[in-house]
């Protein structure tokens, strides 16, 4: 038995939740989002809870019941407090701005970097060297975090680079002088 997959989603009083056919809708204050459930899944809403159960017991369905359920619990949260990611940027001369839809960063290249930001998530620069990545759709956050992160993966030898504001970046030792 799927241990994530049994446990109910508590829904707030100002999350409205629509079962269609094989798509769940959740609409909340921050926005509306849609979630296609496989067939060999059944969600029901009860009072202010959301049960996921599975139709069948192969491998396949029992994956699936908890990834739903797991799902479910994101689309609700997102919609009420929604999802940030915070990037640092590790280097001399290192910054970004944001420039309309558009984030502009300087990473060292004899280019700036320029990146599009999709639609349903905003980007903001508290500081030069601070990136901060909201949504409601935590899948989309982390996507969009990832491709940031990848202009400029942080380096083992001076930590230099974009990381995560929470990633701990494991340094190695410079080449050893010979005698």
């Amino acid at each position: 038995m799927s241990r994530i997959g049994v446990k109910p989603v508590i829904v707030s009083k100002d999350v409205k939740v629509t079962i269609q056919e094989y798509i769940i809708v959740v609409e909340g204050p921050k926005g509306k989002l849609q979630f296609p459930v496989d067939s060999h899944i059944e969600v029901k809403h009860e009072d202010d809870k959301i049960k996921v159960s599975r139709k069948g017991n192969n491998k396949h369905v029992r994956a699936l019941h908890g990834l739903t359920r797991a799902m479910i619990a994101n689309m609700v949260k997102g919609v009420t407090e929604g999802f940030s990611k915070n990037l640092d940027m590790i280097g001399v001369g290192y910054r970004a701005q944001m420039a309309g839809k558009t984030l502009k960063m300087q990473l060292g290249f004899s280019h700036p970097v320029e990146y599009m930001i999709p639609e349903g998530i905003t980007v903001e620069t508290p500081k030069p060297t601070q990136i901060v990545v909201k949504g409601i759709d935590r899948q989309k956050v982390g996507q969009v975090a990832a491709n940031i992160r990848g202009f400029l993966p942080p380096e083992p030898y001076k930590g230099k680079g974009i990381r995560y504001s929470d990633e701990y970046v494991r340094r190695k030792a410079g080449k050893a002088m010979a005698k």
